[in-house]
């Protein structure tokens, strides 16, 4: 049987993890290891000076006094002899959209993950403020996904940032991390290019939608996300032309 690490940052007792553990484990054997309260917004925070003491929570089931990525990094050092085939974090209370990855302990659990080539899935559900989480739709939903990835098969780094919308969804979709707008606009995507992005570039960002305009839109946003933050672009520019980098910088 296939085996799923389960966590999320909103805590050990949270409906969305308790839901999606109930589904996942019709086909899969799932260890839950989640934090024992809420840490939400903490992103990749690591507990360094405090000693993280553990706590059966059930059957296949723990809470640590840590942070969601502590809960990962727990797991797989402590509790797996082989790894998982595959880490689920949430799903979360709230959409994980745009700038709001950088925060989301929801996310950097899943980004924990694929630090050790595991492949991760971060999941999200979208709610209205005052009305009780409706998790229904997106736990089928997850429920199809992960038994179609784990029948495929998985390998390497895969890590999916999917946002569920509210109520009936329409389907699904590919779709690029959104921004903020600014009030001072900066075209940084042509700048770091040396004002020549190649066109493939050009083409699948002008193709792909923003992970909140497919949610505004009711369908489910799956973005495939890099662990490897490193900016290849500015790399290049500064490796060809430093003097020009820096002189776009300060202007």
């Amino acid at each position: 049987m296939k085996s799923i690490l389960l966590t999320n940052d909103d805590g050990i007792g949270a409906d969305g993890l308790i839901s999606l553990r109930d589904e996942l484990s019709r086909f899969a054997h799932v260890l839950v290891v989640a934090p024992d309260q809420n840490r939400s917004a903490i992103s990749h925070g690591l507990t360094i000076h405090t000693r993280l003491i553990p706590e059966e929570a059930g059957p296949d089931s723990f809470s640590l006094n840590g942070t969601p990525a502590d809960c990962v990094i727990y797991a797989l050092e402590k509790l797996f002899i082989d790894p998982p085939d595959l880490v689920i974090s949430g799903i979360n209370h709230g959409a994980n959209l745009g700038d709001d990855v950088m925060y989301s302990g929801t996310v950097a659990a899943a980004r924990e993950a694929a630090r050790y080539g595991i492949p991760a899935i971060a999941v999200s559900q979208e709610y209205e403020d005052g009305k009780k989480v409706r998790f229904t739709e997106g736990i089928k939903f997850m429920g199809n996904m992960v038994k179609t990835m784990l029948h495929n098969g998985l390998n390497g780094e895969l890590l999916l940032n999917v946002n569920i919308p509210i109520g009936k969804i329409k389907g699904m979709k590919i779709t690029r991390q959104g921004y903020r707008e600014r009030e001072k606009h900066f075209n940084i995507f042509e700048a770091k290019w040396n004002f020549s992005p190649p066109d493939s570039l050009i083409s699948l960002k002008n193709e792909l939608i923003t992970d909140k305009m497919a949610i505004s839109e009711g369908y489910i946003s799956v973005t495939p996300l890099w662990r490897d933050q490193t900016d290849y672009a500015d790399a290049q520019l500064l490796l060809e032309s430093p003097e020009l980098f820096f002189a776009k910088r300060s202007s």
